[in-house]
């Protein structure tokens, strides 16, 4: 059965445009390691007060993200992405990503 999950981040309101602009050319390899891992129909949109909403799907969210934290690509690409967030700290915005629960779905 597939999961849809949607997730909820801050972009910082001084980097929107550099966080729009590093998504127009995600790396190859990190979006390989994305699909490999499971994510599929993954789609971000950013209002312009920068609350950054996620959609994913794929058969099991916590194997999916387990699956992309052993992946090099992907501790390079946090790392970099980590300034861009509000209240994670620095840290690592998967980590700080949480499923929203879904109530409603029309297929």
């Amino acid at each position: 059965m597939t999961e849809r999950v949607c997730f909820v981040l801050q972009v910082r309101a001084d980097r929107l445009e550099e966080y729009r602009e590093r998504h127009r050319d995600v790396w190859p390899a990190m979006r390989k390691a994305l699909s490999e891992s499971g994510w599929r129909n993954y789609s971000l949109f950013l209002r312009p007060d920068g609350m950054l909403v996620g959609y994913l799907e794929c058969e099991d969210f916590a194997a999916a993200k387990a699956a992309m934290d052993a992946t090099e690509v992907n501790a390079r690409w946090q790392a970099e992405m980590a300034e861009f967030f509000v209240g994670l700290d620095g840290g690592n915005a998967d980590a700080g990503m949480q499923a929203i629960p879904e109530v409603f779905h029309l297929p």
